[in-house]
């Protein structure tokens, strides 16, 4: 059976600045909350980093033809904040001895030439997480002087960048990095301080909605801005696997509602706007919410499994999530559930609510150990090859319900396999692998090998089309 995807679909890859960049201090860069966190003991796996990562800052040209050769149309990439602005902002001083640091644009600038020289749409992130430590200092995401400081930067970004690049993504995931690094602390910066995050979640998204009127500012007129952002979005079903229960409930407006009401209908939903208005006091202005609900041009939807959980007495979040575990589950090796139906339930939710938004999946994927099933193989003579079959029916099992929700009538116009290769997965390090390139890091040499999933998807990039045996 084959199933064929609208014409014009995009299909490509994604990645984060601080995941494969390395090159954390060359050329003028000011450090990051990463480059800070990880720095602390016992935050990453292993003590890992970023600090080289995959050295995509220096190997970025042959990463560019690998992509070309596999046929990958598109790539999502994201920006790194610190390297444009060391400070975070134009107007103080950088670490370089200036504001707006001329090298890190210059790189990006390359990148986007290479890109459009081998036939491949860019698709930059403004935001992967990676504040600069500077803004840090003054309060991060607490403090909304962080929002006009991230508009400021995307202005920059686009100003340069604007006369080649058409499609951008404010925000990569609001909701993990309001739980992971405010909440819970187990991400950058690292704060375990539950009752504060509606105030993160607000600076986020008013961050987002001034960025999407500064892009579209700075662009030159000749030049069409599509502006989005990627949500991380999953179905919320209570340990019974129903939504029937008040708990489930207000798990789907915190991880859902929360972060799309503001944007689509400029209002927080109901159960949650009294809490968001006491966390937020005077930092929330009348006007706030007009600026957060700026109409975008399409919506990216980050999904890899489902969000299950129990009861949980607290103020605001009355809920815990779980890590499913009936008989007869697929995990990856994040522990997370396999569930492909998941990602039609997202879409259809959507396309329901929000009155039929354009939609890119710009995350969906999987990690598996690395080793020893995906170790690389062949003798002398042999062309190496690594085995993931396990990936490849986990996408083919995604991109079939991505194709069932486009036949029901949604408008999702592409798709980003995370990771175009094996990154640095932030508190787990090294270990997860999502690539559909395998990086070498037994003996430095970084070396890439495309992946049996990686010919696969360039089959379906090729084809437009998904074929089942």
């Amino acid at each position: 059976m084959t199933c064929h995807f609208p014409d014009n679909f995009v299909w490509g890859t994604a990645t984060a600045a601080y995941q494969i960049e390395g090159a954390w201090n060359e050329d003028g860069k000011g450090p990051s909350i990463w480059d800070t966190f990880t720095h602390r003991a016992g935050t990453i796996e292993r003590s890992e980093h970023g600090r080289i990562a995959c050295d995509h800052y220096h190997r970025y040209a042959d990463d560019v033809a690998l992509m070309k050769e596999l046929g990958y149309g598109a790539y999502r990439f994201s920006v790194s904040w610190p390297r444009i602005l060391p400070s975070g902002v134009a107007g103080g001083r950088s670490v370089s001895g200036q504001s707006v640091n001329a090298a890190g644009l210059d790189y990006y600038d390359r990148l986007v030439d290479a890109l459009l020289a081998a036939g491949i749409t860019p698709f930059p992130t403004l935001y992967h997480w990676d504040l600069p430590q500077a803004l840090e200092d003054r309060g991060g995401w607490y403090n909304k002087d962080t929002s006009r400081a991230f508009a400021e930067y995307a202005g920059i970004v686009a100003a340069r960048l604007g006369d080649r690049v058409s499609s951008w993504i404010t925000l990569n995931e609001p909701w993990i990095s309001t739980v992971a690094g405010y909440m819970i602390g187990v991400h950058a910066p690292g704060y375990k301080r539950p009752y504060r995050g509606l105030k993160v979640a607000h600076n986020l998204l008013y961050a987002h909605g001034l960025a999407v009127e500064a892009i579209r500012a700075s662009v030159p007129a000749s030049t069409p801005a599509h502006v989005g952002i990627a949500h991380a979005l999953s179905p919320v079903h209570d340990r019974d696997l129903r939504r029937t229960h008040r708990y489930a409930r207000r798990a789907q407006v915190v991880a859902n509602e929360l972060w799309l009401d503001p944007i689509f209908r400029g209002t927080y939903p109901a159960e949650i706007a009294d809490a968001v208005e006491r966390q937020n006091g005077t930092n929330l202005h009348p006007d706030d919410l007009a600026i957060i609900s700026r109409p975008i041009d399409f919506l990216g939807v980050n999904n890899y499994t489902r969000m299950v959980v129990r009861p949980a007495l607290r103020p605001v979040y009355n809920f815990d999530q779980i890590v499913p575990d009936y008989p007869g589950i697929e995990k990856t090796e994040m522990g997370w559930e396999v569930y492909p139906r998941g990602i039609h339930e997202m879409i259809t939710w959507l396309t329901r609510r929000y009155n039929r938004p354009a939609i890119f999946i710009t995350e969906n994927g999987m990690a598996d150990p690395g080793d020893p099933e995906c170790r690389p193989e062949g003798g002398p003579g042999e062309s190496a090859g690594i085995r993931d079959t396990a990936r490849i029916a986990y996408l083919e099992r995604y991109l079939a319900a991505v194709h069932n929700a486009i036949a029901e009538g949604a408008d999702v116009r592409g798709y980003f396999v995370w990771s175009f290769m094996d990154n640095f997965e932030w508190a787990h390090g090294y270990r997860p692998r999502f690539g559909l390139v395998h990086v070498d890091r037994t003996d430095g040499t970084l070396t890439r090998t495309v992946k049996e999933s990686g010919r696969w998807y360039a089959e379906v990039c090729r084809t437009n089309a998904l074929t089942y045996p």
